[in-house]
């Protein structure tokens, strides 16, 4: 096996293999060379190549996000890491493990005029949980001559030469490591800052550095003496539960089936929470967005408990915020966001582990809070059937269409701002597994993010969006991992369609231009650069027409493009909340 000569090189591509980091994003370039030499010769890894570093971090982050373990992104010096920065942001507040390791020219090199350099230290500001400038290496033929007379002279110089080498070596082994360790451990992304001095594409036969691998930290569990908060959990006749963002299957049915059949208890779910359980409240906004004063009054808990990533619902935060709880508990490891503006109890401890504590030996209280609600919860799915057997062809059709027809146990990637704010209208497949870059909620990564998921999940992915976001990161189609089975539904509204929806003066130049930025773009030509079977429709039946073999695998992935009356379509998300009420 060929490896790189560059000692530091090796050393990050061995404990990379230590750590069990297997999948490797590269993006072309030739300062990183060493990198990209020692992953891409090795049998361990799987190794991508994209091109453009903004989608290959959306890309990574996708992989890492269904695998939940550490992807490393590779990329030279100059702007290219800079390209990276959405993704890292996304992945900081959503706890996805990413690696970034940016090649670098020796400092020497840097603040003189060289093309492709920048200051590289801290261009992650505060969106990284570790960053490891490492020291330049030190090469010399000095260590390796043979003149007798030459090792005489400099003798002392070799001895100090040595020593300052090995410190280096160690100092950064001891980096690489803590960064490493830190992105497996605390759930978030590192960088490793890497100065590499020519020659850089110098090869060996086999590694000579001696790799110290060091163990990640024993986590000490957290000791909660929680008969205070069992003791008010009992009392409180009326308890929210809000569940965020949540991986599949991660927390045990026991504990939901608990809080499922405890009458002072109602369980809102988001889209992306992926539990169910039938006397859960999924669809928040379809509950609460009619409401009026006294039913806020009615609705407003005791205590709010949370769990889960970040929330969706605009809402129940409003909801929540001026109707506040006595108390608000979250439960994750890592962090606790005061959303609500009255958090008075972070639980540090797993979800499971929580419930173990709290419900141990629990007690129920009499409490009518969730056969109220229920009540509401039934009147309001009625109330949505019958809404949509009015309404003409738009893009609530086209989402209600869409969801019954994706296949059971399919992974759906959504997009951001409409897309996912529809999904969250509808009762979905309890089979599916939804997933969204909620971190920071842009539009600019969902189709690269959509597309790094599909290639580590057996089961077909389906990735739907608005034509904004598809059209912002088209680049995503352009790599060669795309698998047959990857589905894209793209909603073209010709513009953003969610601003439509907003207070503002729509219907004027300045608001087309400027806000909703219209448009008159088709995905047939990219599918056709990119190798993507293509279909459109722009009314029910061409829609429906077009589902009847979408899903069935072909040669090729496939995209359907479902046109909607731009001007239509806040018109009737606008007139659906008040039809339900």
């Amino acid at each position: 096996m060929k490896v790189p000569k560059i000692k530091l090189a090796q050393t990050i591509v061995k404990l990379c293999e230590f750590k069990e980091i297997e999948h490797i994003v590269i993006s072309p370039g030739s300062r990183n060379a060493p990198l990209t030499i020692g992953f891409s010769n090795h049998n361990y890894f799987k190794c991508y190549s994209i091109v453009d570093e903004r989608s290959a971090a959306f890309f990574a982050l996708g992989i890492a996000q269904q695998t939940q373990k550490p992807v490393a992104l590779i990329c030279t010096s100059g702007s290219a890491l800079l390209n990276y920065y959405p993704a890292i942001a996304e992945a900081y507040y959503s706890d996805i493990p990413l690696v970034v390791l940016s090649a670098d020219r020796p400092k020497q090199f840097i603040g003189i005029g060289d093309g492709q350099t920048i200051s590289q230290k801290g261009v992650y500001g505060s969106h990284i949980l570790y960053e490891a400038n490492l020291k330049d290496e030190l090469r010399s033929d000095i260590a390796a001559t043979k003149e007798p007379t030459i090792i005489k002279s400099l003798e002392n110089k070799l001895e100090k030469f040595l020593a300052l080498k090995q410190s280096i070596e160690v100092f950064n082994s001891e980096e690489i490591n803590k960064a490493l360790n830190t992105a497996i451990s605390k759930k978030g992304p590192v960088h490793i800052n890497i100065p590499f001095d020519e020659p850089l594409y110098n090869l060996q036969d086999n590694f000579t550095v001696e790799t110290k691998n060091i163990e990640l930290d024993k986590q000490i569990g957290v000791e909660e003496d929680f008969s205070e908060f069992k003791s008010l959990w009992q009392q409180s006749k009326r308890k929210l539960v809000l569940v965020g963002v949540n991986f599949p299957n991660s927390v045990d049915q026991k504990y939901l089936d608990i809080l499922a059949n405890d009458e002072s208890v109602i369980v809102f779910t988001e889209t992306t929470s992926n539990l169910h359980q039938e006397h859960f409240f999924p669809s928040i906004d379809k509950i609460i967005a009619p409401l009026n004063e006294e039913e806020f009054s009615n609705l407003q808990p005791d205590i709010i408990l949370t769990f889960g990533g970040l929330v969706v619902s605009k809402k129940i935060k409003a909801f929540l915020r001026n109707y506040k709880p006595k108390h608000h508990w979250h439960v994750d490891k890592k962090k606790a966001y005061d959303t609500f503006f009255c958090l008075d109890k972070h639980f540090k401890i797993s979800v499971n582990l929580f419930f173990e504590n709290l419900f141990g030996n629990s007690q129920t209280i009499k409490s009518d809070y969730f056969k109220t609600w229920n009540a509401v919860k039934s009147h309001r799915a009625i109330k949505h059937n019958q809404y949509l057997n009015k309404i003409p062809f738009s893009d609530f059709i086209v989402f209600d269409t869409v969801l019954k027809s994706i296949p059971n146990n399919s992974v759906v990637q959504s997009g951001n701002s409409s897309a996912i704010r529809y999904l969250q209208l509808f009762d979905l497949n309890s089979t599916l597994k939804v997933f969204c870059n909620r971190g920071t909620s842009g539009i600019d990564g969902s189709t690269s993010t959509a597309i790094g998921a599909a290639i580590v999940n057996k089961e077909p992915t389906v990735f739907i969006t608005g034509d904004l976001s598809f059209f912002y990161d088209s680049n995503a189609l352009w790599n060669t991992y795309i698998p047959n089975s990857f589905r894209i539904i793209l909603v073209n509204n010709q513009g953003g369609g969610i601003f439509r929806i907003l207070p503002g003066h729509k219907n004027t130049n300045n608001f087309d231009k400027y806000f909703e930025t219209t448009h008159n773009l088709n995905a047939d030509n990219l599918c056709a650069m990119y190798g993507f079977e293509y279909k459109s429709a722009s009314n029910e039946d061409q829609l429906n027409g077009s589902l009847k073999d979408f899903y069935s695998l072909g040669e090729k992935p496939k995209l359907l493009e479902v046109f909607t009356p731009r001007t239509l379509n806040d018109e009737v998300l606008l007139n659906y909340f008040n039809y339900i009420r």
